[in-house]
């Protein structure tokens, strides 16, 4: 299988090699990651500036690599549309490994999820994988990079919805220690919006995100819940954001016999 891999973290993280190094036994891997840390950049794309890309010597077992000056949206952008020949098109993009849970709403903030739906966005199956742990050595990816690599055989089984990405979530255990699977919805918030007010050395205020963790119900069938509970989370994700329940009401509000207006 042909893999577009790509990450929030920069090249250089240990999530992004434990993954290419896993996934390259049996497939035709490509990577195309930031320059520098993108964390918590959502969908953000470059606009203004010039967008720099340089082609790397590949490592371990990548085909090709590309490093980028711009977002981790703009490395699944640039890379589907612009970078990798028709012959290198993937028949899956991965985001990922993320240092650190996306959970909840919070993937609304989220580099690498964005990376897997630039990927549905533009009609590829594809998934965001994170590593539940603030702990960023190479060894704490191993476990949850296994897990990928036997997974993506599976893929062809799965009927992916367009619109849609596999969001993941993997705890940092032992795989002995892992109590399962779970495919789940999106929780709620995982941490609180909670900024710590400082002053600095010369008497200036600031401000530090400084969340705590939200407490939810036992069985409320979130991914927040099974991660807690040490548990894989698999978590369908779509950006069809339209409510369509309440365009009715909007219609009654603005529309009368066919005409709509104010």
């Amino acid at each position: 299988m042909k893999i577009l891999i790509a990450n929030d973290d920069g090249i250089a993280a240990n999530g992004i090699r434990a993954l290419a190094e896993a996934l390259s036994v049996n497939n035709e891997v490509y990577m195309i990651a930031p320059d520098r840390e993108r964390s918590a950049a959502g969908h953000s794309l470059t606009m203004h500036t010039p967008l720099r890309v340089e082609e790397l010597e590949p490592k371990f077992g990548l085909k090709r690599t590309w490093v980028i000056s711009g977002t981790p949206g703009d490395c699944v952008k640039i890379g589907l549309s612009t970078i990798l020949s028709e012959e290198e098109k993937p028949d899956l993009v991965i985001s990922g490994i993320n240092h650190g849970p996306n959970l909840g709403v919070d993937i609304l903030y989220s580099g690498t999820v964005s990376c897997a739906l630039e990927g549905a966005m533009r009609g590829y199956p594809s998934i965001a994988v994170s590593l539940a742990s603030m702990k960023a050595e190479y060894d704490d990816f191993k476990v949850a990079a296994e897990f990928i690599a036997d997974f993506v055989p599976r893929v062809n089984t799965i009927d992916f919805p367009k619109k849609s990405i596999l969001n993941i979530n993997i705890p940092n255990l032992s795989k002995e220690d892992i109590a399962g699977i779970a495919i789940t919805k999106l929780g709620d918030k995982m941490f609180t919006d909670n900024y710590d007010k400082r002053v600095d050395p010369r008497g200036k205020v600031y401000y530090w995100l400084a969340g705590e963790l939200v407490k939810c119900d036992e069985d409320d069938g979130t991914d927040i819940q099974a991660v807690r509970c040490n548990k894989i989370s698999i978590t369908p994700v779509t950006f069809e954001m339209t409510h369509k329940s309440i365009m009715a009401d909007l219609e009654k509000a603005f529309c009368h016999d066919g005409i709509c207006g104010w």
